[in-house]
């Protein structure tokens, strides 16, 4: 094989990017223009193809996007195996991130947090099967950390302080989101509409506590934990996941388990097999239901994942929030085998963090998923529950612009008494105009479920006219189940109201994208 070549330095070293975003963005540009960074003995290169990506979506399954790549080189079968979010949380995009894995410069095969532990596996197999080819290729550097700005990397954070986490949903319904406001003020970071913004979350302090007790534990046991010295109280708390025990975790607790039987069920559990009811267990699970375990705390804490950071879409336009970024959080809670649990990043921002608190966070640059640039540009969103976080800040931006582009909201949630979200400030947009047309779609408001997707097939010949005059469409919010749906429906509409063959709308909506009038920020 031959060995790789190095990226190009396209953007300039004084250019306004952290190292990791420069990285990011010679690679873009380099696949782009079609170019490699050569040596002082490369000869001039051909003009290349851009490299396609058929498999990168989040809405296709694990089999699906694997089955897309199966003719393709290793490390673009590793990106197949990633969630195709390109979310950030791992440190890379997938992309980059199956690059790493694949050359040799990121050992941690785990990072992938929406792709779970799906991804990790796969990934892991993908690894093994590829050996023989990976070792005959040319292995990349050592990753380095970021020395980029504080604040524009997960490997230096900055400090916002909380302000508030009030719930948006009224008495009576079924969900609890929150408007979260940090407040930026003692650090120099900056963000744009569309970024999105990463948190170090702590655990449920009670989670916590039941391990130790299980461990024998006080807390206040000194512990290393990549190079740093801590008590291992903040540890579990802030430093490694135990929500989602690593396989190898898995393996750790079968060597420290006196029965046998207990053994083959942490093995089997740990190729993903065994008690199909511990197939999502926490630690906590794992240690009660294997009695027999007395693991070492070392041990543990390195078998364990690191915790990696939440990522929310921000909420806010700087212009209207000069030093806080605002986050639109859905509490995540549900209870099993006798024990609510609690989502790491939600219940911490919900719950357990309070007003004052010094949280590291760090701003993750959007790529594209931003309003118009030209302010005269119409633009089209769709943004169903917490879906709406972006599109608050799009509107507050282009509102504090004047902008005079039209603007169409498409929201939607179960029960507009209780889960209209933002209902005062949108009312007032619709009001003073910022709001040209504004859908709503709240399911649970009558017999028939109404969604985002029935309001566009409504308008579909007014919505086919905006698009015409150029308006840009946007969505965010779950990717396997809405952003698919509205997808079909757009083209149901380019078929209908556009006259286009199957064929032809989708060639027009591939169009839409490569044009970055068709964008996505889903999860």
């Amino acid at each position: 094989m031959n060995a790789l070549a190095p990226i190009p330095q396209i953007v300039p070293e004084n250019a306004p990017f952290s190292t990791e975003q420069r990285a990011w963005l010679n690679g873009f540009f380099a696949a782009y223009l079609g170019v490699n960074g050569g040596g002082p003995e490369s000869a001039p290169a051909e003009a290349v193809e851009p490299e396609d990506f058929p498999w990168h979506d989040a809405a296709l399954t694990l089999g699906e996007r694997l089955e897309l790549a199966k003719d393709r080189k290793p490390e673009r079968r590793l990106m197949a195996a990633m969630a195709q979010l390109d979310c950030g949380q791992c440190g890379y995009l997938c992309q980059t991130y199956a690059e790493a894995v694949w050359s040799g410069a990121e050992a941690d095969m785990g990072r992938c947090v929406p792709g779970g532990k799906e991804t990790q596996r796969k990934v892991k197999e993908l690894v093994t099967a590829f050996e023989p080819l990976r070792n005959g290729s040319a292995v990349a550097a050592p990753t380095v950390k970021s020395t980029g700005q504080v604040g524009f990397s997960r490997d230096r954070p900055a400090l916002a302080t909380l302000v508030d986490a009030h719930p948006l949903n009224r008495n009576g319904s079924e969900k609890d989101v929150r408007h979260v406001v940090l407040d930026l003020s003692a650090s120099d970071v900056t963000y744009e509409a569309g970024d999105s913004l990463g948190v170090f979350a702590r655990k449920n302090p009670q989670l916590v506590q039941a391990v130790l007790d299980r461990l024998g534990a006080t807390g206040e046991e000194m512990v290393g934990v990549d190079h740093e010295a801590l008590p291992l109280r903040q540890a579990l708390l802030s430093k490694v996941d135990i929500a989602r025990p690593s396989d190898e975790c898995m393996l750790f607790l079968a060597n420290r388990a006196f029965d046998g039987e207990e053994a083959l069920k942490l093995q089997a559990l740990a190729a993903g097999e065994g008690p199909p009811e511990l197939a999502e267990a926490d630690l906590l699970d794992l240690l009660h239901a294997f009695p027999s375990v007395s693991p070492s705390l070392p041990g543990l804490l390195k078998s364990l994942d690191r915790l990696q950071p939440r990522l929310y879409s921000i909420a806010s336009s700087p212009k209207a929030h000069p030093r806080e970024v605002h986050l639109t959080v859905s509490a995540v809670r549900w209870d099993t085998k006798d024990r609510t649990r609690t989502g790491i990043g939600s219940c911490y921002l919900a719950d357990f963090a309070k007003p004052g608190d010094v949280i590291p966070v760090f701003v993750q640059k959007s790529h594209g998923f931003a309003p118009p640039v030209d302010d005269t540009v119409p633009a089209i969103m769709v943004g169903p529950g917490t879906g709406i976080a972006p599109f608050r800040a799009f509107l507050e931006e282009r509102d504090a612009r004047g902008a005079k582009g039209r603007n169409w909201l498409f929201f939607g949630d179960q029960k507009r008494a209780t889960d209209f979200l933002y209902e005062d400030q949108i009312v007032d947009w619709q009001r003073r105009g910022v709001l040209s047309r504004l859908d709503l779609a709240f399911s649970r408001d009558q017999a028939e479920k109404v969604y985002v997707q029935t309001r566009m097939r409504e308008n579909a010949a007014e919505l086919w006219a905006w698009l015409e005059q150029g308006a840009h469409f946007y969505v965010c919010g779950d990717a396997k189940r809405m952003a698919r749906d509205v997808e079909t429906t757009l083209l149901d509409v380019a078929m209908g109201s556009g006259r286009k063959s199957a064929a032809e709308a989708k060639a027009w909506l591939d169009g839409l994208a490569k044009a970055g009038r068709y964008q996505r920020d889903v999860y």
